[in-house]
């Protein structure tokens, strides 16, 4: 047997990938005002679904939404108003930096903590990369803000839960409509929202 029919004859021993089932299924962020506060009753649901801890999931999107919480086991409650765009931006954050594999694009992946350092381990293609320290990305987060109804030129850096472009600039996390990863674009900011904005390509 030559080495080409043994190359062959392993790939067809490896189980098949089904690409359109490894996609996230995360439920939509169910929001409810309560006076001066939002709760997110569904957290625990979404956690699950992105095989996170909800506590993990709770501190980031209290971070992306630049706003105090408390946590209560499957849901939780921000000080504040905010809408279901501002859950799911946040959620979208997250996954880009804590679920989504950077090589392969894939969410089969774990937290672990090596050598004291938190890294991302994909199941899928063996990449592992470090996780951004919370403390280390406030601090890179500098340079002036970004306004509503101005242009700007983007380059995507990773994709959202919803398959929209994601761009860091400054403190500012921008999703942007119709882009994809490695594109670099212009867009126009339309609305934002504590460290997150939303955009669309021009």
């Amino acid at each position: 047997m030559d080495y080409a029919d043994s190359l062959d004859r392993a790939f067809d021993t490896l189980p098949e990938r089904n690409y359109e089932e490894s996609r996230l299924s995360v439920p939509d962020p169910e929001g409810e005002t309560d006076g001066a506060f939002t709760r997110l009753t569904n957290l625990g649901q979404i956690a699950d679904a992105l095989g996170r801890e909800a506590s993990h999931l709770h501190r980031n999107i209290q971070r992306e939404l630049g706003t105090n919480g408390q946590f209560d086991g499957d849901r939780a409650r921000y000080n504040g108003s905010f809408s279901v765009a501002n859950f799911e931006a946040a959620i979208d954050e997250y996954v880009a930096e804590y679920v989504t594999c950077t090589e392969c694009g894939l969410p089969d992946t774990r937290l672990v903590t090596e050598d004291g350092v938190d890294m991302l381990r994909c199941e899928a293609c063996g990449a592992f990369r470090p996780v951004q320290k919370q403390a280390a990305k406030t601090q890179t987060q500098t340079g002036p803000a970004i306004e509503e109804g101005k242009t700007y030129e983007l380059e995507i850096t990773g994709t959202g839960r919803k398959g929209d472009g994601v761009a860091e600039k400054g403190k500012y996390t921008i999703f942007v409509t119709g882009a994809r990863e490695g594109d670099t674009v212009r867009a126009i900011i339309e609305r934002t929202s504590g460290t997150l904005a939303f955009a669309r390509k021009v």
